[in-house]
């Protein structure tokens, strides 16, 4: 048995500060339920800009845009950096496997990613979403092949793909080729459809599935903050729905909309296994004669150094 958690809570959105102190409340919190392993949500580190335009249409972008967009890169984090060693420091004080959803920031770029940590404050990987979800493109940047691993720690091997990643059905398949036992699914989508698509995972690969969302409201933004959600501060802006799913679709935990909350469960590795009996879309329920995906892992880089020895 592994004893997991979702974490289902909302940043102080543009306060990374005060955020990663609220992380590490959580993260104490999560302990106290004994869970091995505790997944928090997209973003959670740095914000989910939820409703924001950053000042932009087609063809033209505002002044006012552009000092939003300083403030969100003013509070992403880089790596390796400061707000990373805390998480990893976190991780070590409760002995506990965190995977923390944060706003990574590397150059002039910002990137929406996905970090992991052992139980011992090892950083044992990151994924960078591959792509970002419609009017996210104005302020996140795309992951390449480079960061898709499936690390091992609280006793399984865990992957992760980010909020509507979870919807491109070769990204799956390259997850499930790698072994994942626990699908980590860090999202800001809380609709009653995306527990459709967690069932469905969880089914077709064969693996648990833990969702953990935000939840926030507007007095989690600044009051200049202009979402046209209104100014009420209780205004639910992402609304939950976190959950756990076993390897044959069924929910250990049904999805959660009752506010701030961790869900914390046992589950049963060995049912993996069981599921695998009668499907293993990459193993014996597989067709490789007809059909094979083959996966680019290389980093892509824009500018390639190489130096040159001079003849003679």
């Amino acid at each position: 048995m592994v004893r997991v958690a979702a974490v289902q809570a909302g940043s102080i959105a543009f306060d990374t500060p005060a955020t990663m102190d609220k992380l590490e409340s959580l993260v104490a919190g999560v302990a106290s339920h004994q869970a091995e392993l505790a997944v928090f949500p997209e973003a959670f580190v740095g914000g989910y800009p939820k409703g924001h335009a950053f000042g932009a249409v087609v063809g033209s972008r505002t002044d006012e845009g552009r000092d939003w967009y300083r403030r969100y890169y003013d509070s992403a984090i880089d790596l390796p950096g400061r707000e990373a060693d805390r998480i990893g420091e976190l991780a070590a004080q409760h002995e506990m496997t965190l995977v923390v959803g944060v706003v990574e920031r590397a150059g002039g770029t910002l990137y929406c990613s996905v970090l992991f940590y052992g139980s011992d404050g090892a950083f044992l990987g990151k994924h960078r979403k591959l792509m970002p979800t419609a009017a996210e493109r104005l302020v996140w940047g795309y992951g390449d092949g480079s960061t898709m691993p499936v690390v091992a720690s609280a006793g399984a091997r865990l992957g992760t793909a980010i909020c509507w990643e979870n919807y491109m059905p070769l990204y799956r398949a390259t997850l499930y080729s790698k072994g994942v036992d626990i699908w980590c699914a860090p999202t800001v989508d809380d609709r009653e459809r995306w527990e459709v698509t967690m069932r469905h995972i969880a089914l077709e690969g064969r693996c648990f599935v833990i969702s953990a969302n935000q939840y926030a409201v507007r007095g989690d933004y600044p009051a200049d903050y202009d979402t046209g959600y209104g100014d009420d501060p209780e205004t639910v802006l992402i609304g939950g729905g976190s959950c756990v799913v076993d390897p044959h679709g069924e929910f250990v935990v049904a999805p959660n909309r009752s506010g701030e909350t961790t869900i914390a469960v046992d589950i049963d590795l060995g049912e993996i296994a069981r599921g695998n009996y009668d499907l293993d879309v990459v193993g014996h329920y597989a067709r490789p004669d007809v059909f094979q995906l083959h996966v680019n892992e290389a980093e892509q880089l824009p500018v390639v150094l190489t130096e040159w020895e001079t003849p003679g």
